[in-house]
């Protein structure tokens, strides 16, 4: 089932009292939507300092970006690092603190309706069980908010990421049909819910416990991972540690970090994070709002914000991704979209597709650069996108403004 559909269901389903939200009420919810829909129960982060974030790793400013209790990747920072972004300059989206987490005394505790009888397992009983490795994006749902007001001229509310909140990493752990299995899986489980052991998130004025995120159990016996390791080194606290979810093409919120507890029901479940935080308001959609999509196509260049750069010829380069499938082609400009150029891809296209091309600027000064990716459905990157209140899903061509001199 795809995520959308999944989730318009689910929400319908709880609506009419065919799907548990084990201690989220209706009137919590409608708290909740007159909240967001008017945009204010996230609010804006402030950029924060590295020392006064709840960050445990460094947070060096040519690396990031710090907003509060999130860190944004730099794209710069990228530049040379190869397919895989370093764990040093992985982004950080946290809904509170990241906490600390004795991996010896750890224990993932599975219970619920869709099993034989509670499981529990320690990381080591874990880490005993098949491995399994994979290349997967973890992209928050607001990736590029920001952009919406700078480049569109709209409020929007939420942290103001660029393009940053994305990274491509390489998980290892053990599939989570694996351990749902020898947890004693029932034939007539529906769905399947991890929980974070982070602590409770507080919005809009209600207490919506752990982060959580349910899904289908089709999906969780296909290609959902737990990890214990990123790009070949134990997960670290930010990411996870010491274990987490890895959702591939949902959106991040799926891919639940430190994961204590997995719930399997054979009855629908429901959450806020399953819809109500991913939804588009706004003038283009009805007063409830409308159900996010899976994330859109996206381009972005290996460059500071206003770079300055050489008048001589030179090598531009960026990465695209659809949450669709691989990317088939990248087009560039480097005169604000007036003309374009294909540009090369380069390396493998797995989770996104790193690509470069060849300009000599002809006059110093001020430029604009645009990258427009068109992935294998044929989607592409439109001029503009649709304004929504929460500032989800911005997959506009970027204009990028460089110096040349």
């Amino acid at each position: 089932m795809e995520e959308t559909t999944y989730d318009r269901t689910r929400l319908e389903q709880w609506r009419y009292g065919q799907a548990s939200g084990r201690g989220f009420s209706r009137r919590d919810l409608m708290r909740l939507a007159a909240a967001l829909g008017v945009g204010g129960a996230l609010g804006t982060a402030a950029p924060a300092s590295a020392a006064d974030g709840p960050i445990v790793k460094p947070l060096p400013p040519e690396l990031f970006t710090v907003f509060g209790t999130n860190a944004e990747t730099k794209w710069e920072a990228l530049k040379d690092t190869g397919h895989l972004v370093p764990v040093d300059r992985f982004f950080v989206r946290n809904h509170t603190s990241t906490p600390i987490i004795d991996p010896v005394a750890y224990r993932l505790k599975l219970f619920g309706s869709g099993l034989r009888g509670p499981k529990e397992f320690s990381l080591d009983q874990l880490q005993c069980l098949p491995h399994h490795t994979t290349v997967a994006a973890v992209e928050c749902a607001g990736n590029g908010r920001s952009l919406f007001t700078s480049q569109q001229g709209q409020t929007v509310s939420g942290t103001a990421w660029k393009l940053g909140a994305i990274g491509v990493g390489r998980w290892t752990g053990v599939r989570l049909g694996t351990v749902l299995r020898a947890a004693g899986l029932r034939a007539d489980a529906v769905d399947v819910q991890p929980q974070g052991l982070d602590a409770n998130f507080v919005s809009g004025g209600v207490d919506l416990g752990p982060v959580r995120r349910p899904l289908p159990v089709a999906k969780a016996l296909d290609d959902v991972l737990l990890a214990w390791e990123l790009n070949g080194e134990p997960l670290p606290p930010d990411h996870g540690a010491p274990l987490r979810v890895i959702v591939p093409s949902w959106i991040g919120i799926s891919s639940i970090k430190w994961v204590g507890a997995i719930e399997v029901a054979a009855e629908p479940l429901f959450s806020p994070w399953n819809t109500q935080f991913y939804r588009l308001f706004g003038e283009s959609y009805p007063a409830e709002g409308t159900l996010i999509d899976r994330q859109v196509v996206k381009s972005a260049f290996e460059l500071a914000w206003n770079a300055s750069l050489p008048l001589t010829a030179q090598t531009l380069t960026g990465r695209s991704w659809s949450a669709n499938g691989p990317i088939r082609r990248v087009d560039v400009s480097t005169d604000g979209g007036v003309s374009w150029r294909r540009a090369r891809t380069t390396g493998p296209g797995l989770a996104w597709q790193r690509w470069q091309i060849d300009w000599s600027p002809a006059t110093p000064g001020a430029h604009t650069l645009i990258a427009r990716a068109t992935d294998v459905t044929g989607a592409s990157q439109p001029v503009t996108v649709p304004h929504n209140t929460l500032g989800y899903l911005f997959g506009a061509q970027v204009r990028h403004p460089v110096t040349v001199s």
